[in-house]
């Protein structure tokens, strides 16, 4: 057979032609990486599948967002599988949404009061009004759009928001129908408790080694001892680039030369105004006058400037300055409106502005006085500048440094000091590491993703350095097992304290559970034989520190017949017996409270109403998620 091949080697590369290249003619080449790439399908909308890579870009992007505004944020919260499940939720949703729009239609009208109504577009706007169409384009081009691309996607975004929007705006719950679900939430009930305390009960238990050990047997994965392992890892960061360099003497001084004012300090400058109102809001006709009013105001201050602040005295509409004259004291850039400051900063003492017009109206500017930051030496300047210049520095090495750190650690995968000794990072390592991070752990040790990466098939079984693994902004790490230890069941001669604490409190738990509901059903049929304890008076938001398990209890206790006893399970705290003596009406409060409650109440009605509405939605077009939700995952992302 191979004799046929190796001496028929142009038949066989025929053959190889006439059933390979119709496939690709088909499907394409990409078609071929596509279906590799794309993964697991995770979710099914409308008969449009979403798969694994789908979703990982759209956690990406929103660990990106995340990120972007709060750079504090744990990272680990972010990496973790309930995070990425309500990335999915939402995921789910954008589609089911967009499917329930696909036969909206946003009229231009709509979508050019929504485009007015952003600020980034707001600000292109020239000084008749009118579009700047060119810096439009720009701004749109910086983010990878053309505005055709845009306000198709702003249409495609107000089309899915109405879907909702009709239900959440029709929404509404009565006055009555409000009152008379927040009485029965808020009502408020005197009670007596009577507690059958774990603790008191396990002087009474005995156990023998017997019990121990069928305990230990029945429950052995609770003495897990899980996965371990000691690592050594490298960690490439804007801190470790900038240990390596080294700042030439003469790009200092060139470097405090071009920026001695800037480091030195902010310039500041004092100004007076006179300010005509005429809000944005108001009408054509009212900004014209007001206009005209600051030109011939602007007009006479110029023919005698020694009057300004007499006739801002006279004549501005700013209730804060015009007394003293319009005088607004010291500030500096970033303190005022852009179009007043930047009129501020490019006068020079003593000269007055043209009229500027701001959101507040027009103003008439005076520069009065610049406090200049005094200059500071080189010397006095020289380990700023070198902190500064180093940062720098580090920042534009960043990337190149990055790649050659992830190939480094890839290309020579059974050790990482190599990669080390080339871009001079130091080795660290970590004993005694779990998958999940622990108390209080910090950097690298933190992050999930890391942790997940260190302990995959190819790092375990094979002690190969990890990938390099973004931890955050500007920050790599990789690392590799120098030992692992195994999940394994610890013998009971290690675990014997733990095993007879859990089977003590079991035991004693139960003997006050059995008490407790001994007692209970005493007390039913013969009410004088209790003792109770001072009665307290109880709501759901004035708990009176009891445990929610007990406030619910006594809160759904049948009132009809007073009073009324309930038990109560605590579980390993033992057992409660709830008696209810009283049932008292919540606080009216003041008017101003009752309408914010009856508000947040309407606003809870809505939510619930769009919530029902999107599952009926959901069902019409047979939206399903195909992976497992994680065993602690809070409230998914539809009900946030």
């Amino acid at each position: 057979m191979f004799d046929f091949v190796r001496n028929n080697t142009k038949i066989m590369m025929g053959l190889l032609f006439l059933l390979i290249i119709p496939s690709f003619v088909m499907f394409g080449i990409e078609g071929y990486s596509r279906f590799q790439e794309q993964g697991a399908t995770v979710a099914r909308v409308d008969g449009h599948k979403i798969n694994q890579v789908e979703w990982d870009a759209a956690h990406k992007q929103e660990v990106d967002r995340l990120r972007a505004s709060m750079p504090n944020l744990d990272a680990k919260l972010l990496d973790s599988p309930e995070a990425k499940y309500a990335t999915l939720e939402r995921l789910v949703r954008e589609r089911v949404l967009a499917a329930a729009a696909a036969k909206l239609v946003t009229s231009d009208a709509r979508l050019a009061r929504e485009l007015q109504q952003d600020q980034a577009i707001a600000a292109l706007r020239k000084a008749d009004g009118t579009l700047d169409v060119e810096r439009y384009r720009q701004l749109l081009g910086s983010q990878g759009m053309t505005p055709e691309m845009f306000e198709a996607q702003m249409r495609a975004e107000l089309s899915t928001r109405q879907v909702l929007q009709g239900v959440v705006a029709t929404g509404f719950a009565t006055p009555a129908l409000a009152q008379v679900a927040l009485n029965a939430f808020l009502e408020k009930r005197e009670v007596q408790v009577v507690r059958f305390a774990t603790a008191d009960f396990t002087s009474k238990v005995t156990l023998s080694e017997a019990d121990l050990q069928a305990f230990y047997k029945r429950n052995e994965a609770l003495f897990q001892a899980p996965e371990q392992a000691n690592i050594e890892y490298v960690v490439l960061n804007l801190d470790s680039i900038q240990k390596s360099i080294a700042v030439n003497e003469q790009d200092l001084k060139t470097y405090y030369e071009q920026n001695a004012a800037r480091l030195a300090g902010k310039e500041e400058r004092r100004a007076s105004h006179i300010l005509i109102n005429a809000p944005k809001s108001a009408a054509a006709a009212d900004r014209e006058k007001a206009r005209a009013k600051a030109q011939e105001l602007l007009e006479a201050v110029r023919k005698a400037p020694e009057t300004f602040a007499e006739v801002a005295k006279k004549n501005s509409q700013d209730p804060g300055s015009a007394a003293q004259g319009g005088d607004l004291d010291f500030f500096a850039r970033g303190a005022m409106v852009k179009p007043f400051e930047d009129a501020a900063f490019a006068l020079k003492k003593g000269e007055i502005s043209d009229v500027v017009e701001s959101e507040f109206g027009y103003h008439i500017v005076r520069l009065t006085d610049i406090k200049a930051p005094p200059a500071r030496s080189f010397a006095e300047m020289r380990g700023e500048l070198e902190a500064e210049l180093k940062k720098q520095q580090a920042q534009r090495k960043y990337a190149e440094l990055a790649e050659i750190f992830t190939n480094g650690v890839y290309e020579q995968s059974d050790s990482l000091k190599p990669v080390a000794e080339r871009l001079k990072l130091e080795v660290r390592t970590a004993a005694n590491v779990m998958r999940t991070p622990v108390p209080g752990a910090t950097g690298p040790l933190a992050s999930t993703k890391f942790l997940s990466a260190i302990f995959s098939a190819d790092a375990v079984e094979k002690k190969r350095n990890t990938e390099a693994v973004e931890v955050g902004p500007s920050q790599l790490v990789a690392g590799r097992i120098t030992q692992y230890t195994p999940a394994r069941t610890r013998p009971l001669t290690e675990v014997a304290d733990a095993v007879r604490t859990r089977l003590l409190t079991e035991r004693a738990a139960e003997l006050a559970r059995q008490d407790g509901q001994a007692k209970l059903a005493a007390w039913r049929a013969t009410p004088a034989s209790a003792s109770w304890p001072e009665a307290v008076i109880i709501s759901r938001d004035q708990p009176r520190n009891l445990s929610q398990p007990l406030v619910e209890s006594a809160l759904r206790a049948d009132a009809s017949t007073l009073p009324a006893l309930a038990g109560v399970d605590l579980g390993a705290q033992g057992y409660a017996v709830v008696r209810v003596s009283k049932v008292l009406p919540r606080d009216a409060g003041a008017p101003e409270q009752g309408r914010q409650e009856a508000a947040q109440y309407a606003q809870v009605w809505g939510a619930a109403e769009s919530q029902a509405y999107y599952e009926l939605l959901k069902a019409q077009h047979k939206a399903e998620i195909l992976v497992a939700k994680p065993a602690n995952s809070s409230a998914s992302a539809e009900n946030r």
